[in-house]
């Protein structure tokens, strides 16, 4: 039996609360009610809860009657439920993508999408720029600093180096003329905190909506700027050892480049990316 306090008084609430305090310390870690509990007359419970139902106490057994196992349930390991969860992540992505008819629904499709994390840090939905329809498309990692705050991808200082990389070969962002036009846009369309590299598991939510983004476009070739577009579209890191060779993806040929943050700590390797460019220059024609 409990012990009753008048808490409308200072001197009962501080009794009350000093005796409360007593008992957690003490290892509490219920609160038991006034009559004890007799587990054996709980009601039946539910056979998904993989409880056998009990008999009430006194009821004589059926002669006979053979006692029915309980029903197995598999227990779910942390690492299997985010695996589940990851796996619907990418379901919700592979059908909003295919639901995107036109570039703006694949936008919205993106903007509604709750799955990222990453979307929860970000100023701004990073999308796209340049001319829809253009030969070249350039797939970037994600959007950094400027990006962010900017809403569109390639602006900061690595983002004007790349725009006078492709000016070398005749193509620009800024051209009216499809046939001289760049189309721009992420693996990521929201900025990864710290700037740190995109997940696996980012990615792979995020590739539905970079395969329909691709496919809305319709470039003649992609340009593949590090690291993640080549996890995304090829299966394949290492982007010193990639770079300068054609390969295939989504029915197009990529070519993967060193990103232009890379260029401006490493001014070397603009000659390798030179090479590139005008390996690209000679596929246009």
């Amino acid at each position: 039996m409990g012990i009753a306090f008048d808490t409308s008084t200072p001197e009962g609430w501080q009794a009350a609360l000093a005796a409360l305090q007593w008992q957690v310390e003490m290892g509490l870690a219920e609160v038991i009610g006034e009559e004890p509990v007799n587990a054996y007359d709980l009601p039946e419970r539910a056979a998904w809860q993989g409880v056998a139902q009990v008999a009430p106490a006194g009821a004589e057994p059926q002669r006979g009657a053979r006692a029915e196992p309980a029903p197995y349930v598999p227990q779910i390991s942390a690492a299997e439920r985010a695996a589940a969860m990851a796996d619907a992540a990418v379901a919700e992505a592979v059908a909003r993508a295919a639901g995107a008819g036109t570039l703006e629904a694949l936008r919205e499709a993106m903007a509604g999408y709750e799955h990222c994390e990453l979307k929860r840090g970000a100023r701004n939905l990073v999308f796209a720029d340049g001319r829809a329809g253009a030969r070249v498309l350039v797939l970037g990692e994600a959007p950094g600093r400027d990006e962010d705050l900017e809403g569109r991808p390639f602006v900061g200082a690595a983002g004007q180096l790349l725009d006078r990389m492709f000016a070398a070969i005749g193509l620009s962002r800024e051209s009216p003329d499809l046939e001289r036009a760049l189309y721009i846009t992420n693996v990521m369309p929201w900025r990864p905190p710290g700037n740190r590299d995109p997940s696996p598991e980012e990615i792979a939510m995020m590739r539905p909506f970079v395969e329909r983004h691709i496919e809305l476009a319709a470039p003649e070739v992609i340009v593949l700027m590090g690291n993640t577009p080549c996890s995304a579209l090829l299966g394949a890191k290492g982007i010193l050892r990639l770079r300068g060779t054609w390969a295939q993806a989504l029915g197009r040929p990529v070519m993967p480049m060193t990103h232009p943050a890379y260029l401006l700590r490493n001014p070397a390797a603009k000659r390798e990316a030179w090479a590139d460019l005008l390996e690209i220059r000679a596929r246009l024609g």
